[in-house]
């Protein structure tokens, strides 16, 4: 359930040029403080694609927090309608989402979602646009780094290292588990860094990823 209408010309655009376009304008509109009182549900977002049939599809998962009970999933194929092109992956999945999100019962009190919030060379990751365009607070949690430098932080569980790009901090380099590769957490929308951090953090639990996007992920693939 959305919380605003959403201005179809910030989904499809007509070219690279005007996707481009759009985020500029969008990341003008970005808050990195935070929106919210009491955070009860999150929703964990992500796509998984089946290119034989050019299909995406978007998954969504509800959980309480901080209990991180499962109190909703939906998800739904449609076609892919914009050409991959690296830093303009929003354009590919966020109609997709939008489309499911209309569908919940329930209404998040943030997303989180499998990609980049304002770690992105025009800070209009998937995350950022998503947070943005929906009025909701947003974070991204992504397995690789997009841009920005960073040094590795130490193999301890939650050990972590800042995430710079053109000398500003965009987000955090976390060490969830031992023995694997770190994510990437940075803000989308209506929170700041170190919260961000921080709720990631407390959703993690045995594995790699945090248990929304984890979820998400798992329910977004293709099985044939």
């Amino acid at each position: 359930m959305l919380r605003n209408q959403i201005n179809q010309e910030l989904l499809y655009p007509k070219s690279a040029a005007d996707a481009v376009a759009i985020q500029k304008n969008l990341r003008e509109e970005i808050v990195l403080q935070n929106g919210f009182s009491d955070i009860k549900i999150i929703a964990g977002i992500d796509s998984g694609y089946d290119p034989t049939r050019n299909l995406i599809r978007a998954s969504i998962i509800l959980l309480k927090y901080p209990q991180l009970e499962v109190v909703e999933e939906f998800c739904e194929d449609s076609v892919v309608e914009f050409p991959y092109i690296p830093g303009l992956l929003s354009f590919r999945e966020i109609p997709a989402i939008i489309e499911v999100l209309k569908k919940l019962k329930y209404t998040p009190d943030l997303l989180m979602v499998d990609g980049h919030g304002i770690a992105h060379p025009r800070r209009m990751g998937i995350a950022a646009h998503l947070g943005v365009i929906t009025n909701m607070p947003s974070i991204g949690v992504a397995k690789k780094r997009l841009t920005g430098q960073f040094t590795q932080p130490h193999y301890a569980k939650f050990s972590e290292s800042n995430l710079y790009y053109k000398n500003e901090m965009v987000g955090v380099v976390l060490q969830s588990k031992e023995r694997t590769k770190p994510i990437f957490i940075s803000p989308g929308n209506m929170i700041d860094i170190r919260t961000s951090v921080k709720i990631v953090k407390s959703c993690i639990i045995r594995h790699k990823l945090p248990e929304p996007t984890r979820l998400a992920d798992k329910f977004s693939k293709f099985t044939n």
